[in-house]
Formats: structure tokens, C-alpha cells, sequence
């Protein structure tokens, strides 16, 4: 979860988080920020903004999200399955009473 802290005349700051990212990622993410003269944070910031927005578009760009293809293949596996019947008379439970042997 993203921490938010205070400054010193007491507004709130933008919420923080931290992330671990393997050393080849941390230098690529380095050389980024230097190339458009930007802190690497900044940098984090418009590649992480970048990156939301084309996951939202292809979202919406998707003619059904994938919750919606699983569904629609679990219906189609049951429709092309044969119906089986169920053999004979429906039978009833009986149910006995314990008895108090002691």
C-alpha cells in the first residue's frame, strides 16, 4: 500500500511506494532518466503512467476480457458434452434414528 506523509507545513505529500527492481532494470531506468533529463523517480513516474494508460486502452480495445473467454469456453465444453440420464426411479434417503443403547 502507498504511504503518504506530511511536509513540514503539515500538506499532505503525493503517496510513495517502493519498488525492487533487478540491477539491469535499475540501469536501463538510469539511462532513461539522463537521455530526457529527468530524475530516475520522474522517469519511474512517466513509464509507470505510460504504462497504465496502454493497459487500459488494450482493455478496452479487447473485444471480451479474459474472465469472459474462460466463461464462454466452460459453457461450450458443458453444451458439447452428451446429457446423461439418470438410470431409474429417483431413490429416497431413509434416514434411521440412533437408538439409546447404552
Amino acid at each position: 500500500m502507498a504511504t503518504r506523509q506530511n511536509s513540514t507545513n503539515g500538506k499532505p505529500k503525493s503517496p510513495r511506494i517502493q519498488v525492487v527492481l533487478p540491477e539491469f532494470i535499475c540501469e536501463q531506468l538510469t539511462n532513461l532518466a539522463e537521455n530526457e533529463s529527468r530524475t530516475v523517480s520522474n522517469m519511474a513516474k512517466v513509464l509507470i503512467q505510460e504504462g497504465i494508460k496502454n493497459y487500459l486502452e488494450r482493455e478496452a480495445n479487447s473485444p471480451v476480457s479474459e474472465k469472459a473467454i474462460n466463461t464462454n469456453h466452460f459453457r461450450d465444453s458443458l453444451e458439447r458434452s452428451s446429457i446423461k440420464r439418470l438410470k431409474g426411479a429417483p431413490q429416497r434417503i431413509r434416514y434411521t434414528e440412533k437408538s439409546d443403547n447404552k
